[in-house]
C-alpha cells in the first residue's frame, strides 16, 4: 500500500479534492514517511494501545498511526477535509474522525465514548504551529489519562518547553508543561519534508506523564498564576514582578518580602533562576494573603 506521506502521493489527493492550503488553520502537510515512522516509534505504541490526533490533514500521519495502534481518534477542524480522510484512510477500520475543533471539544466524553476501554494513551500529533501552547494547555487541564505526548511543533516553542532553570528559554510555559510531564526534544525536523514549507524550525518533543507533579501545592491554579507573574517583564526582579501581577500587589510590598524571605529567595533574582520547586513554595507562601482576593477577583 503506497504511503500517503509522499510528496507525489500528497499531489496527487491535493489535485483530486482541488484541496488549497488555509494558512488560518496553520496547514503543513509531511511528506515524508521515514520522519513519521520515527515520530511513532517515540509514541511507544502497540496494538493495546490508542492514539489521539489533532489536525490530520490527508492522513500522513493518522495512517502510520492506525497500524502501529488499536485504534486513533483524530480531531479535524477542516470540513473540507473530511471527505479527503474517508478516502485516503479507507483501508483503515481503527480510525475515528472527529469533525471539531480541538480546544472546543469535551475530550472527556470522547475519552469516554472512544477510548474507554483502552488503558495506554498517547496524544501524537502535528499540531498547528499557531494555536500549539493552548492546545497543549488544554490537555493538561483536561486532565486525560494519558500516558504522554509526541508532539510535532515550531522549534522555538519547543526549546521554552524543555528548557532549565538559568537559560533564556526558560518561562512560565516550561513550568506548566513540566510541572506534570518530563520533557524532551525527540528529534528536529527540517522544513524541506513538509508541503507546504513552514517558515520556522520544527521539532518533535515527547512529554511522559509524571507519576506525580514534581511539587505538591495548596493550588495548582494559583502556582501557574506566580509563576506567569514573574514573568511580566523578564529584565525585572521577582519582587518588582509579583508587585505588578498580584492583586493589590503593590499595597502587599511587605506580604511578598515575607513570603520571599520565608522562601529563602532573594528579592533581586529573576524569575527565569528560580526552580519548579522554589515557585511552588513561594506560591504556598503567598496563597494566605492573595489567593482570596485572586478568588474573588475570577469569580
Amino acid at each position: 500500500m503506497k504511503d500517503i506521506a509522499t510528496p507525489v502521493r500528497t499531489q496527487e489527493i491535493l489535485k483530486k479534492y482541488g484541496f488549497s492550503f488555509k494558512k488560518s488553520l496553520g496547514q503543513n502537510f509531511l511528506i515524508d514517511p521515514n520522519i513519521l515512522r520515527n515520530i511513532v516509534s517515540h509514541a511507544g505504541l502497540t496494538k493495546d494501545s490508542a492514539a489521539i490526533e489533532i489536525g490530520p490533514g490527508i492522513g500522513a500521519l493518522t495512517e502510520h498511526l492506525a497500524r502501529a495502534a488499536g485504534k486513533v481518534v483524530s480531531f479535524e477542524i477542516d470540513q473540507r477535509l473530511l471527505p479527503v480522510l474517508e478516502d485516503t484512510l479507507s483501508p483503515y477500520d481503527n480510525v475515528q474522525i472527529i469533525h471539531s475543533d480541538i480546544l472546543e471539544a469535551d475530550t472527556d466524553s470522547v475519552f469516554e465514548r472512544e477510548l474507554a476501554s483502552y488503558e495506554d494513551v498517547m496524544v501524537v500529533a502535528n499540531l498547528p504551529y499557531y494555536v500549539t501552547t493552548p492546545i497543549l494547555l488544554k490537555l493538561l487541564h483536561d486532565r486525560l489519562p494519558i500516558r504522554g505526548m509526541v508532539v510535532m511543533m515550531q522549534k522555538e516553542v519547543a526549546d521554552r518547553i524543555t528548557a532549565k532553570p538559568g537559560t533564556k528559554e526558560y518561562g512560565s510555559l516550561s513550568i506548566a508543561i513540566q510541572y506534570y510531564m518530563d520533557a524532551e526534544v525527540a528529534m528536529t525536523v527540517p522544513k524541506t519534508v513538509f508541503m507546504p514549507p513552514p517558515n520556522v524550525d520544527s521539532a518533535v518533543i515527547k512529554l511522559t506523564r509524571r507519576t506525580e507533579p514534581v511539587v505538591i501545592v495548596k493550588d495548582e491554579d494559583f502556582l501557574f498564576l506566580v509563576s506567569r507573574g514573574s514573568f511580566v517583564q523578564r529584565r525585572k526582579t521577582i519582587l518588582n514582578n509579583l508587585q505588578t501581577s498580584l492583586p493589590e500587589g503593590k499595597a502587599h510590598k511587605e506580604e511578598i518580602l515575607k513570603a520571599l524571605q520565608d522562601t529563602g529567595i532573594e528579592p533581586s533574582r529573576r524569575g527565569e533562576t528560580l526552580s519548579i520547586q522554589e515557585f511552588g513554595a513561594l506560591a504556598d507562601a503567598l496563597y494566605d494573603t492573595f489567593y482570596p482576593m485572586w478568588r474573588s477577583e475570577n469569580k
